[in-house]
């Protein structure tokens, strides 16, 4: 019998899971999904829970740092994952089964004015430390200005590339030559696969508060940005020759305005390449009665395109997102640090 997620897989979605935490990866995996992303909200989440303390009150005892415990439990939480992943990242010979890891958010804190060429350095130097000996593991890097100019190295070294914070197609244009220069002549086309992070929700609350739109296109500027950039994609790798897919991860897919159904934006890119769903929209889709079908070629109608493409200052919108994106990249690894501090005086409260 098909259920709702199974009839979004078979439209030829893949489905991956905006968490680590162990039990949503096990139940997701029953649902279908065939990888798995992590940032450090989410480690935040699992943490707080309690479930790590004894590993966090071993790891104080000797002597390790806040965050020392932070980056040594995200790297065990994202290996058991990739283990949970690992049979179908060999079944599909690495088109799947992947499992990202972000690099440290705190190289883009603007208070710590640390230079642009020092953080490019240290997004090079994190990646090949976090991705060596992994064999389905994806580093995430944000597509900064220092981040996209660490892409080509890593993408030359061999580093399996997951590209965050991607609002416009600028930045996506960005990312993926240089990544294709990276790995051009350098790296085995057979093992080759990249994935660039579209953010799409966050756009429409964006347009809703800044942009005058009728009501037949308000709420749509996401939806629209995410399918011209995978149509541009796909039409860039298509004579590649290459045996792994190249795709989009439609990211921030969960609705913001309580009015929308929580599958709006699953349902308006069905069809293609990898969604990244938090659990909860997972949960909501699984226990609904939807039927998802293609629709991540359709477009809406060519007076709504032009509505948008006329009244959506782009650079705006790319300079209000990525301002926004990069504080909500810093904050949840400040506040994991918090935590872990936090936890520091729970169970060892003498320290």
């Amino acid at each position: 019998m098909s259920t709702p997620l199974k009839s979004l897989i078979d439209t030829g979605t893949k489905l991956y899971l905006d968490s680590v935490e162990p039990a949503e990866v096990d139940k997701n995996l029953a649902y279908g999904a065939v990888g798995a992303t992590s940032n450090p909200a989410i480690i935040s989440g699992i943490i707080a829970a309690g479930g790590r303390d004894a590993q966090i009150e071993s790891m104080l005892a000797e002597g390790k740092t806040d965050e020392e415990i932070a980056w040594t439990l995200t790297d065990q939480l994202v290996s058991e994952a990739e283990a949970k992943f690992a049979e179908i990242h060999q079944s599909t010979n690495g088109n799947a089964g992947w499992v990202s890891f972000e690099l440290d958010p705190l190289l883009e804190d603007p208070s710590l004015n640390l230079k642009e060429d020092d953080v490019v350095a240290k997004y090079v130097e994190l990646g090949l430390k976090w991705s060596a000996g992994h064999t389905n593991r994806m580093i995430k890097v944000p597509a900064t200005p220092a981040g996209l100019r660490a892409l080509e190295p890593l993408a030359a070294a061999g580093v399996t590339l997951n590209v965050t914070l991607i609002f416009t197609d600028d930045q996506y244009r960005t990312a993926r030559e240089a990544i294709w220069r990276g790995v051009n002549g350098k790296v085995d086309p057979a093992r080759f696969k990249s994935v660039y992070s579209i953010f799409i929700s966050r756009i429409d609350v964006y347009t809703s508060k800044n942009v005058s739109l009728s009501d037949k296109a308000q709420g749509l500027v996401g939806i629209v940005n995410a399918k011209r950039i995978w149509k541009e994609n796909r039409e860039f790798w298509a004579d590649k020759g290459l045996p792994l897919e190249q795709e989009l991860i439609f990211a921030s897919t969960g609705t913001k305005d309580p009015k929308d159904p929580a599958w709006k934006y699953v349902a308006a890119l069905a069809g293609s390449d990898i969604q990244t769903n938090p659990p909860e929209t997972n949960a909501a889709i699984a226990e609904s009665d939807v039927t998802f079908t293609r629709t991540v070629d359709d477009m809406p109608a060519d007076d709504i395109l032009s509505e948008i493409d006329a009244a959506v200052d782009t650079q705006k919108l790319h300079e209000f997102l990525m301002a926004e994106g990069v504080d909500k990249f810093v904050k949840p690894q400040r506040a994991l640090l918090k935590l872990i501090a936090d936890k520091r005086r729970e169970l060892s409260p003498t320290a």
